[in-house]
């Protein structure tokens, strides 16, 4: 693949690096004396020296030679001098900033390049939004290499979404110089049934000899692993068992493990690893979905890797799950994932190989932060009217819109005190949610939430085209008391409200609906917190740190009301997205995301 991501072409440089390489001409810079994490090796050598040109490596070893009268001599006084960090899984938008103030946030961290999902800025505004995040990105030196959305919809045919891309949209995508694949195949049923529309996605994809990135999220790992890989799929970040991970990588797909603010998978995942011997050339670390307080609090990919340590993985392996082991997954670890000659000079000194404690980000020879702080600026974007203008719900909430009729699947009213319905329950930490069949209270010709046993109302209504149609059921596993409502919700990112009381619930949806889109909570009739995103209904317009701020003091509401989960925003977004199991509830009803067929609420008993 040719990397459009540095500073300059190799052919560009090569006569510049031969002659430094060679001390027939000075580097620009030079770093000395450094513990080389060598991760094409897996070894670290002591006292090495990297001489820099044109924004690459030029040579490694004892670069007395390659120092001359303007050459800028840094000290590594015996830190660890590794690769930049490479996320090969990351949908920027779930930080809930724009990608400058996102490159503000992980650059200091040690992450100098990210393979970037896009979709959820897609499933709202199409690709003209893409387009318009990428500009926002390139004022920053971060290396944003983005993987176009390839389901928009999520799920086609059981949601609605603002936009909609196909296989002629992908191979248009594939020419511009920004994209390196196609984002997550979450339609794996559609790739299982050989169906048109993905496979045609994919196939523009291979003919631009791109990475085809996955979504495989069911447990069966034989026949359908096998015809989803065969597709040509490369990687895949849904593992959620160990033996997940060691079926994929067999079968010589990548296998992406997770750690981001909600999904704590590592711990699930690392004895793929650390209960055997097994290569782990085929293995990422990766984030998925972070949120800002979680960057600012413990940072991106360098947390990522004290977990990996922590769970038992050794430094040397972690580091190359996120450096040339992510490269060489999209076919760029000619560019890209070590530090040796010819390569892009995107570095990180560090004092230890277990804190991974970055004291210098480095790409393409710049030192762009230093102790933990951006060495670059940028003002607020200069978003489009179009971007900032996405709540188009087509009906008046009140709290009547919240009434939940006490009929069956055919409209005949249930009589007795309760009912039997599907609940959906989040499980704090994962992304799979549990069906649960519990009895909820009727009430006045109406099924109503159960406080007392956590069994909440849950609604989605369409925000795009103001159709006015909205999905009901009901959730648990959140333990409050009043009402929660966001419009990240993935992924078609519909207006998602849940809560035990019609008043609360209805209140919520309003601040959303006047502020253009967000996250808040209510409770007794209050305002708790608020989080006003205006960008697609996904994205702030503010500071990385005012952000973090506000989703801090929003996860402290959800405290308050009795929530105790980690990032409950993040399990609560995913109330919505039809392509995990085991059910979910969009605009259009209840999907039952094993069989992919919609399901009634009320459960008949044999």
């Amino acid at each position: 693949m040719i990397n459009t991501f540095c500073k300059a072409p190799l052919w560009e440089c090569s006569p510049t690096l031969i002659a430094v390489a060679q001390g027939t001409q000075p580097a620009e810079t030079v770093i000395k004396g450094a513990k080389l994490v060598n991760v094409n090796t897996r070894e670290v050598q002591e006292g090495v020296d990297v001489a820099i040109a044109c924004g690459r490596v030029a040579y490694v070893g004892d670069a007395s030679h390659c120092i001359g009268e303007g050459t800028r001599v840094i000290d590594a006084d015996g830190r660890y001098l590794a690769p930049g960090f490479l996320d090969g899984h990351i949908h920027v938008e779930s930080s809930m900033m724009g990608a400058s103030q996102y490159a503000r946030a992980v650059v200091p961290h040690g992450t100098v390049g990210i393979y970037w999902d896009p979709h959820e800025v897609a499933n709202v505004v199409g690709l003209d939004g893409v387009k318009v995040m990428v500009e926002d990105a390139r004022r920053t030196p971060l290396k944003a290499m983005v993987t176009t959305p390839s389901c928009v919809p999520a799920v086609p045919g059981f949601e609605d979404t603002g936009s909609a891309i196909g296989p002629k949209d992908i191979a248009e995508s594939m020419t511009w110089d920004f994209v390196v694949g196609l984002g997550e195949m979450m339609n794996f049923p559609g790739v299982l049934a050989a169906a048109e529309h993905p496979m045609g996605e994919i196939e523009a994809t291979l003919r631009a000899d791109a990475c085809v990135t996955g979504h495989y999220s069911v447990p069966e790992t034989d026949r359908g692993l096998n015809a989803y890989v065969s597709s040509g799929v490369r990687c895949d970040h849904e593992s959620t068992r160990a033996e997940d991970v060691l079926a994929k990588v067999r079968l010589g797909q990548y296998a992406q493990l997770r750690e981001g603010s909600a999904w704590r998978d590592l711990a699930h995942l690392a004895p793929a690893i650390t209960a055997g011997d097994i290569d782990t050339r085929f293995m990422n670390l990766i984030s998925d979905d972070t949120h800002p307080n979680t960057l600012v609090e413990y940072g991106h990919l360098d947390h990522i890797l004290r977990r990996a340590v922590a769970e038992g993985i050794d430094p040397l392996v972690a580091l190359q799950m996120v450096t040339i082991n992510t490269a060489t997954c999209f076919h760029m670890e000619h560019e890209l994932g070590s530090i040796a000659p010819g390569k892009c000079a995107d570095m990180v000194l560090m004092g230890s190989l277990t804190d991974f404690d970055v004291q210098m980000t480095m790409i393409d020879g710049e030192v762009v932060a230093e102790d933990g702080r951006a060495l670059f600026e940028v003002d607020g974007a200069a978003y489009p009217d179009w971007i900032l203008n996405t709540m188009h719900l087509g009906v008046q909430i009140s709290p009547e819109t919240f009434r939940i009729p006490a009929v069956d699947g055919e409209g005949n009213a249930l009589s007795g005190d309760t009912a039997r319905v599907r609940v959906m329950e989040a499980v704090s930490g994962r992304v799979s949610n549990v069906e649960r069949h519990l009895d909820v209270p009727i009430v006045d010709g109406e099924l109503v939430a159960d406080a007392e046993g956590d069994v909440l109302k849950a609604f989605v209504f369409e925000r795009h085209h103001e159709t006015g149609t909205f999905g009901y059921g009901f959730t648990c596993g959140y333990g409050i008391h009043g009402a929660l409502a966001q419009t990240v919700a993935h992924d078609a990112h519909n207006l998602l409200v849940i809560g035990d009381n019609d008043e609360d619930m209805a209140i919520a949806a309003n601040a959303l609906a006047s502020c253009g889109g967000g996250a808040v909570a209510v409770r007794d009739g209050e305002v708790l917190g608020l989080v006003e995103l205006p960008v697609a209904g996904l994205m702030s317009t503010k500071p990385l740190e005012e952000v973090a701020s506000e989703v801090e003091r929003l996860e402290r509401a959800w405290e308050e009301m009795g929530c105790t989960m980690p990032s409950p925003f993040m399990t609560m977004g995913l109330t919505s997205l039809a392509c995990l199991p085991d059910l979910r509830l969009t605009n259009r009803g209840l999907v039952d995301c094993l069989t992919f067929q919609f399901v009634p609420l009320v459960v008949e008993e044999a």
